[in-house]
């Protein structure tokens, strides 16, 4: 099977972006590297700085980008971090900064990393694997109240409490598909749906292990005094309450003054791009620009 990740929205991201060969630019999470080697290809004398909490996705990337060595730095690190990282490297304001929050292919197609119902996989789905929380114990010994709440405000999982006194009535849950099976049965049914039914109870479980909301909250609050003016920030998300997290921030910083946003409308992969990746069906797209304080909130878009 294949870990490379394909990157979604790829020449929309190029596009706003708006590389210059000489600029500085930061990829907040790396994955296996498919964003980060294309904007590597766009520069000259340029810098792209790498982040990643998954050293297996880091080692990938660094073989993937060995052409391109001098001109990119990996880091081991959280997305959150972005601003300790510009520290440490000394780096100039940044030019632009992309952060692509979906799981990779790597994490979802390698059955030993927990991530999907697919096999019966441990219980883990931790991204960085020095991480002290794990699935299992989680699913294993939270309160039945606990994993209600969890389903419900991570997920927005309707059936959280029965899935919830399902999971604690057939303890020990032992992997991943266990789980898969007890949550499926745990539903109410509610005719043909389109996604598998534990895809909320999975998706909760990943957010919670890897704390990605307060992880988000950091990075939201962190990247813009990062930024140069005039600086590119993208963010790519995957689920209704990511997006929310990300619209509000481009909201408030556009009503300040500081930023504006130059993606009103969500930007959506395409018919043709689904069909070929179909992983990249729920992604949007948000894009904000940095402005100098002289010009105000209302300046003009621009593209």
């Amino acid at each position: 099977m294949s870990v490379l990740h394909t990157p979604v929205l790829l020449e929309e991201v190029l596009h706003w972006l708006r590389i210059r060969p000489e600029g500085t630019y930061v990829d907040a999470t790396v994955g296996t590297g498919g964003h980060t080697v294309a904007i590597a290809h766009q520069l000259t004398t340029g810098r792209l700085v790498g982040l990643d909490r998954d050293p297996q996705a880091l080692e990938i990337a660094r073989e993937r980008l060995g052409t391109h060595e001098r001109k990119v730095v990996l880091v081991h690190a959280d997305f959150s971090n972005i601003g300790e990282v510009a520290d440490n490297l000394k780096l100039p304001p940044i030019d632009g900064v992309i952060a692509d929050l979906g799981i990779s292919s790597l994490e979802l197609d390698r059955p030993e990393r927990g991530f999907s119902f697919r096999w019966a996989a441990p219980l883990d789905m931790r991204m960085n694997p020095d991480a002290p929380l794990t699935a299992d114990e989680i699913v294993n010994q939270w309160s039945e109240k606990e994993l209600a709440n969890l389903l419900y405000q991570k997920a927005e999982e309707r059936d959280s409490r029965r899935i919830a006194r399902a999971i604690v009535r057939s303890r020990p849950i032992r992997d991943t598909e266990h789980l898969a099976t007890v949550v499926a049965g745990g539903r109410k049914a509610r005719g043909r749906q389109r996604l598998h039914p534990a895809t909320k109870t999975f998706l909760a479980l990943r957010t919670a292990v890897n704390r990605e909301e307060e992880e988000l909250g950091q990075f939201l609050s962190r990247t813009p005094a990062t930024l140069s003016s005039g600086g590119r920030w993208i963010v790519l998300s995957y689920h209704s309450l990511e997006d929310r997290q990300v619209k509000q921030t481009f909201q408030r910083l556009a009503h300040d003054g500081s930023f504006r946003n130059l993606t009103k409308k969500v930007i959506q992969p395409r018919e043709e791009e689904i069909r070929n990746n179909p992983r990249a069906r729920s992604a949007k797209m948000r894009v904000a620009e940095k402005i100098a304080s002289s010009e105000g909130p209302t300046a003009e878009l621009k593209s």
